[in-house]
């Protein structure tokens, strides 16, 4: 199965260089290149891709907002979006997850990390950059969405916890801690398959995108809370 990527960099420079990269894998090909958050909607509406590789900062319509319409499409809910920005600690990166995202990479990354990361995303893996740490993420997430959750998306998905069973809560909890299924079996004592189920009706009833929006959930609900260091 090849993944079919599309490219969102207002630098024409660093999209050329992802799309040699991209395009040297026999498994990915890039199917688009967009200048700007606008270009980016429009070409995921006609080009249907897998995974967006999304700047953060565009001119015009940003990655930000051309992520949250990208989301909010019904037409283009398997879609994943991994966000790239320069500077790794960035409160546009919550905003990011928040919107949709599947997780952000810095655009110092590796070619490797940048092809592993697509991947991830892929799969419906949530994705940290390795120098963005776990604490980093659930201190910003743990300051909640500046307004009133009630009426946010987030507000909507942390009522529906109640809606989980205990099982799902404590398969929840253990997403959030950035658990594989594998681990998340081994812990639990059941197979990855059955794991895997309870994940993907926790996602069904959450209303989650993937395993990120998991940890959105849990950290935003107060089901899980940072560590203070």
């Amino acid at each position: 199965m090849t993944i079919r990527v599309l490219l969102a960099d207002d630098q024409a420079l660093l999209r050329s260089a992802f799309k040699v990269l991209v395009d040297s894998e026999p498994d990915m090909e890039v199917v688009g290149e967009a200048p700007d958050g606008d270009g980016a909607v429009a070409l995921a509406r006609s080009t249907r891709p897998d995974v967006v590789l999304m700047d953060i900062r565009m001119p015009g319509t940003d990655g930000l907002a051309a992520t949250r319409m990208i989301t909010a499409d019904p037409e283009l809910a398997d879609v994943r979006i991994v966000m790239l920005t320069t500077f790794e600690v960035d409160e546009y990166v919550v905003q990011s997850l928040r919107a949709g995202a599947s997780g952000f990479l810095g655009k110092g990354a590796e070619p490797e990390e940048l092809l592993g990361a697509i991947r991830i995303a892929h799969a419906g893996e949530a994705l940290l950059s390795p120098a963005a740490t776990k604490g980093l993420i659930a201190s910003f997430l743990a300051q909640g969405p500046a307004e009133d959750t009630a009426a946010t998306p987030g507000g909507a998905r942390t009522e529906r916890l109640a809606a989980l069973t205990a099982r799902e809560r404590e398969v929840l909890v253990l997403v959030a801690g950035g658990l594989s299924n594998d681990e998340i079996a081994e812990r639990l004592d059941v197979s990855p398959l059955t794991v895997k189920t309870h994940v993907n009706r926790t996602m069904a009833k959450l209303g989650a995108r993937d395993r990120a929006q998991l940890v959105v959930t849990a950290y935003e609900s107060g089901l899980v809370r940072p560590r203070v260091e």
